[in-house]
C-alpha cells in the first residue's frame, strides 16, 4: 500500500533585505574592512569631464513614508553620450568616469549621487535619446530589483522625442521620470522615486 502523499507548504519567497545596506554598502553601516571603499559610491575624478551635477531624491513607499533601507544603483553614458569601460581606450578621462554608482539611503530615505550630466545616446531606433540615467533600486520587501529612469527638466526638446518616454502612453504618468533643476554652484537635480500607490514611478520591464 502506498504511503499517502503528504501536503507541502509553499517555501517562503525571498526579498533583498533587511539587509541590504549591511552587503552592498558595508562601510555605510560601520562595517570595515571588507572594502576600502563601497562600490560605487565615487564616480568622479578630478579628470573627469563633462559639466558636474548632483541627483538627489527619495524613496517613498506607498503611504509615502521614507524608505530607509534602499539602495539604488545608476547607470549613464559620459558628457558626450559613450558608456566607456573604467580606464577603457575609448574612455572620456584619465583615469575613466565609471559610469556606474551605487548609494544607500539615509534615515529620510534620502539617496544623492555626485556625477556628471549625460549627453544623449543612440536609441533602438537609431535616433538619439534624451540625455538620461538608468537607475536600478532595491530594498526589503522588492523580489526583483525595481528599473526606471530619469531624465532632465531642462531637456524638454529631446525628452519630447524620447523612444522610451513615448512608449509611455499617459503624459502624465512620464513626469514621474523628469528630474527637476536647482541652480547653485553644482546643479542639483531632484526626483522622488515612489514605489506605489499615488504618484508611483514608472518602472520597466527590460
Amino acid at each position: 500500500m502506498l504511503h499517502p502523499t503528504p501536503i507541502l507548504k509553499e517555501s517562503p519567497s525571498q526579498t533583498a533585505g533587511p539587509y541590504v545596506h549591511i552587503g552592498l554598502t558595508p562601510n555605510f553601516c560601520g562595517i570595515t574592512g571588507v572594502y576600502d571603499a563601497d562600490p560605487g559610491a565615487s564616480m568622479l575624478t578630478p579628470d573627469t569631464r563633462g559639466e558636474r551635477i548632483t541627483i538627489t531624491g527619495r524613496v517613498l513607499d506607498g503611504s509615502g513614508a521614507p524608505v530607509n533601507d534602499a539602495v539604488l544603483e545608476i547607470w549613464q553614458a559620459d558628457a558626450t553620450g559613450a558608456f566607456s569601460a573604467p580606464m577603457g581606450p575609448n574612455s572620456n578621462s584619465a583615469p575613466a568616469f565609471t559610469g556606474w554608482g551605487r548609494q544607500p539611503t539615509g534615515s529620510d530615505g534620502t539617496f544623492i549621487f555626485e556625477t556628471i550630466k549625460p549627453g544623449p545616446v543612440q536609441g533602438p531606433d537609431g535616433k538619439p535619446m534624451a540625455p538620461h540615467v538608468s537607475l536600478w533600486i532595491v530594498a526589503r520587501g522588492i523580489n526583483i530589483g525595481l528599473q526606471t529612469r530619469l531624465y532632465f527638466a531642462d531637456e524638454a526638446e529631446a525628452n519630447a522625442t524620447d523612444f522610451v518616454l513615448n512608449k509611455i502612453l499617459d503624459a502624465r504618468r512620464r513626469q514621474t521620470l523628469i528630474a527637476r533643476r536647482e541652480e547653485g554652484e553644482v546643479p542639483r537635480y531632484t526626483l522622488d522615486i515612489i514605489l506605489q500607490g499615488e504618484g508611483e514611478t514608472v518602472f520597466f520591464d527590460f
